[in-house]
């Protein structure tokens, strides 16, 4: 599965490899689930791209608040869920990668190791969104001086699709991301059921022993991502 990654391209590679300027604040070497972390998607119902920073941990959008967001959702069943369906048919994205976390259990320990691509290239994992107006409103500064309490904003959140591991990840866990091969971008953001199409490729990966301070999230530095 996909339960942590890292994304430091710089902007200008950014803009290359997706089409469009990234948001501010973009770049960590330890995404987690619940931090905002950068999307590429189609702007309404044009295919112009624009960059967003959802939260990480799908919540749909008719969900309560007390749903427990989803950090992934599996390509095999992602067309049928209640959950998956909508955001699959209508609010697909591609998350931006530098390279990702696994763990691996060795002497009764479970170690972290990094994968990157074997050309060293970023590259995009499939992803859906959503938009949410969350149930409970909020006490704003206007009540305090009788305004009463503010409508709730609408809230964005996002998983990553996974699939059965190949290559060198299958040594390491049973699933791994969907990985989206550049030519397929526009085929996954705006086809009418692009998944096969994107399934039907696979990259490459090479992995490395790392640190086992990427176990915190709060942690966040190149260091991380360096072999040990």
């Amino acid at each position: 599965m996909c339960g942590r990654y890292a994304v430091f391209l710089d902007p200008a590679t950014f803009e290359r490899s997706f089409g469009v300027e990234p948001p501010a604040g973009y770049e960590t070497y330890n995404a987690a689930p619940s931090q905002s972390l950068p999307v590429v998607r189609e702007r309404g119902e044009t295919s112009d791209r624009e960059a967003a920073t959802p939260a990480w941990g799908f919540v749909p959008s008719w969900a309560g608040d007390d749903y427990s967001p989803n950090i992934n959702a599996r390509a095999e069943t992602v067309r049928e869920t209640s959950s998956f369906a909508e955001a699959y048919r209508e609010r697909r994205c591609l998350v931006p990668a530098s390279g990702f976390y696994e763990w691996r259990e060795e002497s009764g320990e479970n170690r972290p190791y990094y994968f990157e691509r074997e050309d060293g290239e970023p590259f995009a994992m499939a992803g859906i969104w959503s938009e949410r107006v969350p149930e409970t409103t909020q006490t704003g500064l206007g009540a305090f001086a009788g305004d009463g309490p503010s409508d709730p904003e609408p809230v964005e959140t996002f998983a990553v699709l996974t699939r059965a591991a190949t290559g060198t990840v299958a040594d390491y866990h049973h699933r791994e991301s969907v990985v989206v091969a550049p030519d397929d971008y526009g085929t996954w953001l705006s086809g009418d059921d692009p998944l096969d199409d994107v399934l039907a490729e696979s990259a490459s990966f090479r992995a490395h022993r790392v640190s086992s301070a990427v176990n915190d999230p709060g942690n966040d530095a190149p260091e991380l991502t360096r072999p040990v």
